[in-house]
Order: C-alpha cells, then structure tokens, then sequence
C-alpha cells in the first residue's frame, strides 16, 4: 500500500517556484545566476500599504478569528475597487476573499467540478490549472495555441475541443506565461460563445492592470452581461500592488458559489490573515500610482526583451501585450549541440543553459507546451540584457 495517497502523489510541484529556488540556492552558493523563473514583481509593496499593516499589528481585533470569508470592510472595498476597474458591479456577499490567488483557483474548481467534468485549458498555462482541476476530480483538456496566432485561443478551437463533458473554460488574459491579451471583440466571442454552450467560465484578472501599447484590459462579464451567473472571477493584490508575499486574492461570482465556497474555506483554512488583510483594504481603496509606475519599467524591459529574444537565430518570440512575460519558441534549437550536449526537449534545453550560462528559465513543459520557455521581465534592466545576451551567446554555439 502506498504511503502517500494517488490524489496528492500525482501533484507535480510548481515549476517556476521550483526555478526561482534553484536559482537562488545557486546564487547563495556564490554561482553568478540570473534568474528569470520568478513570476513577480520586483518592487517593493508602496509605503502606504506596509503602514496599514502596522497599524493592524496593534489592534486587538485582528488578533482574532474574523470571518472566514473575509472582513466584511474588505469585501465591500473589493466589489468597488472592481466596479471602477472593470465595470462589473457585484454584491459585497459575492465576494470571498483567499489565501492568495492560487486558493482562489483550487476553491472555483473544488466548487464547480464534479469527477469526470472536463475542463477547456487553453494552452500554454499557468502550471497551477491543471493541477487544481484534477485534485478537484475535473479533466483538463488542453487547446493549445501558438506565438502564430498571438498565442490567442479562438472559438473554433473551443467548438472542437467541447465534448458532453465539458462543464468550465478557463480564461486567463492577459496571460501568464505568454503575455497575450484578448481584444474585446475576442473577449466577447467567446464569452457569448461560452453562454450559448451552457458553460462555466473561470476568468483569471490577476493582471488586469499590466497592459500596454493597444491592447485593452477587458472583463468578460462585463462584455458578456449574460454570462455573469454562469462566471467566476479570480482576482488579487499580489501583482497589481507589488505583494505577492502578502498572500491575499479573492473570489468574484454567483451566491450560491461563493456561499459553497466559503464553506470549503471555512474548514480548509479559516480567514486570511488579518494583518494582510488590512494592508489589501489599504491597496484597493488606494491610488494606482504604484502599479502606473511599475508598468511604465514593464513596458520598456518588454521590449528590450522581445528585441533580444528576436535577434537570436532560431528563436521566436511575439510581442508580449500584458503582465510580465516573455514566452519565446525555442523549437528550432532544441535536438541541436551545444557545448558537446544535445538537449532532446526544451526542458533540458534549459538545463543545459543553467548549467553552461548561469541564467535560470522555465521550459515550456510546465506550460503545456513543450520547446517553449517563460522569461520573466520582472527583474532589473541590467540583469535582464545580460541574461538575455547569454542566452544568445550559447544558443548561437548551438550546430
């Protein structure tokens, strides 16, 4: 009898986690390492945010339980801060407030999928999805899109993946690892096309804010008003705010998901932290003066980054639109020599240049995508070129 159960042997831990600690285990061993694996921002949490923490360190209120869904303060700060940001008006009762995004996930799918419903995935994705779909019992099935359309999933691909099992689509944009954005138009497609179909959506915001050049943050709920009883919306302070330590997201959806929901919560981890909970109230009822200067540096080291990516002979990268990632093809270097090592998928591709080069990327395996890999531009712009310049040195020894 095996000692761990087949539900949580089966979990593959999280690969870009797992990058960013070899990354930083290398760095303490006085290896000289980039890392690009880390999926968050490298700016400190805004003054004003730490200070409402402090406070609540010294209140006795939140030296307490609170409710297990949330501070009522926050929740009703959490449907107005989405109201102005995306137009979508909701109840402060249709907010649960969570551990941090990736409780968020688990908890939509824990509540909506029963064992054997499938799940459209469109792919690359972040690596939690699956994940969390099949602890929840769900299927994911995977529609996998490339940098030649933009890394955009369309309908038609939705249509033909859609089985009589399928209950949810998960939507992501803009899109962690690949920074893609979905016009409105696309975005009112799918959902329309989701609604007529009968389906769930999961719809993930996390980068709501981190947009750039043309392309345009768009909710679906809002731009499919019908859709909003059959949507849940994920949601959290972690990269908008520069927190992700803090461990705070949420929950947007129908009563009787987000009571169902809150349930689970209530016995798998009772409130979020008080503290962290008091330093998000502060975050949202604030100014976005932070996150406007974070996408400002985003902004240009997106483009740094396309341009070296672009020039390295065999590489393909699109321009990313949103949050901050770069997902390039290393399709055509994978199967080639290099240093005397042939790496036979982009995972060890990406071993090869850690080991060669000392910079730390996330193969497109953890994505779904094999002979693909996610550069994070969220590190400094003098480690970004470097990096990025000896990715290319190596890759262009590559026969």
């Amino acid at each position: 009898m095996s000692r761990i159960s087949r539900r949580i042997g089966g979990i593959a831990p999280s690969a870009t986690l797992a990058v960013d600690a070899t990354a930083k285990a290398l760095k303490a061993a006085g290896r000289d390492v980039i890392g690009f694996g880390a999926g968050e921002p490298d700016f400190p949490t805004p003054d004003h945010i730490v200070a409402a923490a402090e406070k609540a360190c010294r209140d006795p209120r939140m030296h307490r339980y609170t409710p297990a869904g949330g501070l009522p303060e926050l929740k009703e700060a959490v449907a107005e801060k989405t109201r102005r940001d995306s137009g979508l008006v909701v109840d402060p009762s249709q907010v649960l407030i969570t551990n941090g995004g990736k409780q968020a996930v688990y908890e939509s799918f824990a509540t909506l999928l029963d064992p054997g419903d499938e799940v459209l995935l469109p792919a690359p994705y972040w690596t939690t999805y699956p994940e969390a779909i099949r602890l929840a019992g769900g299927v994911p099935v995977d529609v996998v899109t490339g940098p030649e359309q933009g890394y955009r999933v369309t309908v038609e691909q939705l249509e033909a993946a859609r089985t009589p099992r399928t209950k949810v689509l998960l939507f992501c944009s803009p899109s962690n690892p690949t920074g893609a954005v979905h016009s409105p138009e696309e975005v009112r497609a799918i959902g329309r096309w989701a609604a007529g179909a009968g389906l769930w959506v999961i719809t993930d915001e996390i980068y709501e804010h981190l947009v750039y050049g043309d392309a345009r943050f768009s909710s679906m709920p809002v731009e499919v008003p019908e859709l909003a009883d059959r949507c849940v919306v994920l949601n959290g302070v972690a990269k908008t705010y520069a927190m992700t330590g803090w461990r705070v997201g949420w929950l947007i959806g129908p009563a009787d998901v987000v009571k169902a929901a809150s349930n689970l919560q209530s016995h798998l981890s009772s409130n979020v932290a008080n503290v962290s909970q008091a330093a998000a109230l502060a975050a949202v009822s604030g100014p976005l003066d932070a996150v406007a200067q974070m996408r400002e540096a985003f902004d240009r080291r997106r483009r740094t980054m396309h341009q070296l990516l672009s020039d390295i002979p065999g590489v393909e990268c699109p321009l990313p639109e949103g949050a901050f990632y770069a997902y390039p093809s290393l399709r055509d270097v994978v199967g080639r020599t290099i240093r005397g090592k042939t790496p036979a998928n982009s995972g060890e591709l990406c071993q090869v240049i850690l080991e060669e080069v000392g910079v730390a990327i996330v193969p497109g395996e953890a994505f779904g995508t094999p002979g693909y890999a996610r550069l994070s531009y969220a590190l400094g712009d003098g480690d970004l070129a470097e990096g990025v310049r000896r990715i290319g040195a190596l890759l262009g020894e590559a026969s």
